[in-house]
């Protein structure tokens, strides 16, 4: 599936609602999540996209779904604005804010966008699949090799686990081949 086809189904969902679509994409890390996503919101014109990096925290295993939910999620499925604040890994503080409007369509992208206690969340949920190596080569691209043994060790871990433990791409609505 392309971006031009994804946003046409995300298109017949909008189709006639005055509330928000809301679309997940999910996929391990370097799979091309955040890549989709903007080709997706530029397809659409006007889609907000919110990343789930934004709500990492280097103490915090994942990220913080909690804030994720009271600031972004739950507003938005009572008719409200979502509102968070990006969280800078590099100071492990919090940094700008961003605003979420409604009556369109917001993707939240990231790993494990999908989680089975989010399931109940989505319009429609995506899986980006894109092999281990290059996930990894992209991941060390825009990283720095100095984050390797993150990837290795801690990251892709915790994201092997995840696919293990959720299964989220028998789950998707659609699956995407991120090469």
């Amino acid at each position: 599936m392309t971006a031009v086809e994804l946003a046409a189904h995300v298109r017949r969902l909008r189709d006639g609602t005055p509330r928000t679509v809301l679309v997940a994409i999910d996929g391990e890390g370097g799979a091309g999540k955040s890549t989709l996503a903007s080709l997706l919101a530029a397809t659409l014109g006007g889609a907000t996209v919110v990343c789930l990096d934004d709500f990492a925290r280097p103490t915090v295993p994942g990220w913080d779904r909690q804030r994720m939910i009271r600031q972004v999620l739950d507003p938005l499925r009572t008719g409200r604005p979502g509102r968070y604040q990006r969280w800078d890994w590099a100071t492990d503080a919090g940094a700008e804010w961003h605003d979420v409007p409604t009556g369109g369509v917001v993707i939240v992208e990231g790993v494990s966008a999908t989680r089975q206690d989010l399931s109940d969340r989505w319009d429609l949920t995506v899986w980006v699949s894109t092999p281990r190596d290059l996930r990894l080569e992209r991941g060390l691209a825009r990283d720095g090799d100095a984050m390797r043994r993150q990837w290795l060790d801690v990251w892709m871990p915790e994201e092997d686990a995840y696919v293990a433990g959720e299964r989220p791409a028998e789950r998707a609505d659609f699956i995407v081949d991120g090469r």
